[in-house]
């Protein structure tokens, strides 16, 4: 358990030390991943409004019914936000991993979303 508070500490410092510096807004919007054991989420907000633009998670409909590897898993949740934003006017962003390391999930994500059309 002790290990496990660690880890939530750790992330939760270095999340706070990105987003003194990372800030969205309505013209570049902040792409916040969150990961959880299970799913995988992503917003486009703007922090200046305080608004979330455009949602994408593995919890919709359509990623249920599916059974693949929680990486592609991942892809798919990011060509959905790209998709999404896309169609929303949406073209460039700030990447925000929320103090996750950048490899495995989030990597494979950010790869689909840029692969997708959107610029960060």
């Amino acid at each position: 358990m002790a290990s496990q508070n660690k880890k939530q500490e750790r992330r939760i410092s270095i999340k706070k030390r990105i987003r003194r510096i990372v800030n969205g807004s309505a013209v570049r919007p902040r792409m916040t991943v969150f990961r959880s054991n299970k799913q995988i989420y992503v917003q486009l907000v703007d922090d200046s409004a305080g608004k979330t633009l455009v949602a994408a998670s593995s919890s919709e409909k359509g990623f249920t019914e599916q059974k693949v590897t929680k990486i592609d898993q991942a892809k798919q949740v990011g060509q959905l936000i790209a998709e999404k934003a896309v169609a929303a006017g949406i073209s460039e962003v700030v990447f925000d991993r929320n103090g996750y390391l950048y490899h495995g999930r989030v990597k494979s994500l950010a790869e689909a979303a840029r692969e997708g059309g959107l610029k960060f």
